[in-house]
């Protein structure tokens, strides 16, 4: 995988210069016109990543009425759970922000099945989605998953749609919507960000000149511009 790296001492101090990067790229997409699109990730370290936005934002001219904002993938849950993706992100800095143009994948007590919220989540990304996404945030999980990707899971053949309806996931809560690889590939810069130990297998797996993405979904996705990794050195311990 061509991509960059970036190694911080810690969690906390990957966030802090990951955060100042997306505003200080999204304040300089909006003086030049373009009102952005970004894609969101859960995970520990996005919601560390979320609060250093919040935290960072008020020293940025970045109009967060302009940003258009996406997620990944969306735990098919009822609204109001706090495992939902977008409800963390509100809480840790969308609403202090004032971010209006949050699109969310319809929660289980809004869609009667997990496929037919993850074609509404497709359909409105057809009809508001600015055809890709400025800037895509992934976690990646110790497994190698991005998304809802998981290894092995037949979500991963899927062609001619931009959001999936994913069963039996491996990981809790089962049913989910997921972008798929050719949605997440209409992306000029697509940021993985991790921490931890945990992660670190799973990271050398992704990068390594050699692998499969079906065991390592993570080597599915590189952006159009840009790839790069986000990492402390914990998460880098095996590169």
């Amino acid at each position: 995988m061509n991509a960059r790296i970036e190694v911080h001492d810690t969690a906390d101090a990957l966030a802090a210069a990951a955060a100042g990067e997306l505003l200080t790229r999204l304040a300089d997409l909006q003086s030049a016109g373009t009102d952005p699109t970004i894609g969101l990730t859960g995970g520990t370290i996005a919601e560390t990543l979320h609060r250093e936005i919040a935290r960072l934002s008020p020293g940025f001219d970045v109009d967060w009425t302009r940003v258009s904002i996406w997620f990944g993938d969306e735990r098919f849950v009822a609204s109001d759970s706090p495992d939902r993706n977008a409800g963390q992100a509100r809480a840790a800095f969308l609403d202090a922000v004032g971010a209006t143009q949050v699109h969310e994948a319809p929660a289980s007590d809004e869609a009667a099945t997990v496929e037919e919220a993850a074609e509404a989540y497709g359909q409105a990304l057809r009809q508001h989605g600015s055809g890709g996404f400025d800037i895509l945030m992934l976690g990646i999980g110790p497994d190698g998953h991005i998304a809802s990707l998981f290894p092995g899971h037949p979500g991963l053949e899927v062609r001619d749609a931009i959001a999936i309806g994913v069963r039996e996931s491996p990981k809790p809560p089962p049913e989910r919507v997921s972008l798929t690889f050719e949605a997440m590939a209409r992306s000029e810069h697509v940021w993985f960000l991790a921490s931890g130990e945990g992660k670190a297998e799973a990271v050398a797996r992704a990068l390594a000149e050699d692998g499969s993405i079906a065991e390592t979904p993570a080597r599915g996705v590189t952006g159009t511009g840009e790839t790069l990794w986000w990492l402390d050195r914990a998460a880098a311990s095996r590169l």
